[in-house]
């Protein structure tokens, strides 16, 4: 139940294809920010099926790209009817005050070959955490493809209040899963 790692993932993907900054446009037909964790002992998973992102990646200057990713947190879905209905609600990720989580990098850091990572925050429950998501980046013509993962602890960002807040019934860790697709708007 402690989806929202969710999305914070997306914008991680800069993709170095020109000499000059480009923006990146998400197909989010291609592209998926999902989410994991343990309910009971239980292996779930889950993914947010709305977001936005917003993509300026410089392939001369990564550490001043930026992304900033909304995510619907009414739009978790895990596949059980109870656990989604429960999600959006003031004891989870309480979207009725703060609909959707956002993930800004405000610096992307290359690590060798196609190994970079995701540098800023993210914010839950209008709580904010300094992040950083490690993510693989592949290029082909015009269209860049970002996989990464980033575990969480849940409780950070407040989501499992009340009796959910210890751990016992659902897992403080939570994974987020991003698979990104993304085109250049500058033609590359």
């Amino acid at each position: 139940m402690t989806p929202f790692r969710l999305a914070l993932a997306l914008g991680l993907f800069a993709a170095p294809m020109t000499a000059r900054a480009a923006d990146w446009t998400v197909d989010p037909a291609k592209s998926r920010i999902g989410f994991s964790g343990t309910q009971v002992g239980v292996p779930f998973k889950g993914r947010f099926t709305r977001y936005d992102a917003q993509i300026s990646f410089d392939p001369q200057k990564p550490e001043a790209g930026k992304a900033v990713v909304l995510i619907d947190l009414t739009s978790a879905e895990t596949g059980d009817r109870q656990r989604d209905e429960a999600l959006p609600q003031s004891d989870w990720f309480d979207a009725g005050k703060a609909k959707q989580a956002r993930f800004e990098a405000t610096r992307f850091v290359p690590k060798g070959g196609d190994a970079y990572d995701a540098v800023g925050t993210l914010t839950i429950r209008g709580m904010r955490k300094d992040v950083t998501l490690p993510f693989k980046l592949t290029v082909s013509g015009g269209t860049a493809r970002a996989v990464g993962h980033l575990d969480l602890v849940r409780t950070d960002y407040g989501v499992g209040q009340g009796s959910w807040a210890n751990g016992s019934m659902v897992a403080l860790e939570v994974g987020v899963d991003i698979d990104v697709t993304a085109t250049t708007k500058s033609g590359g």
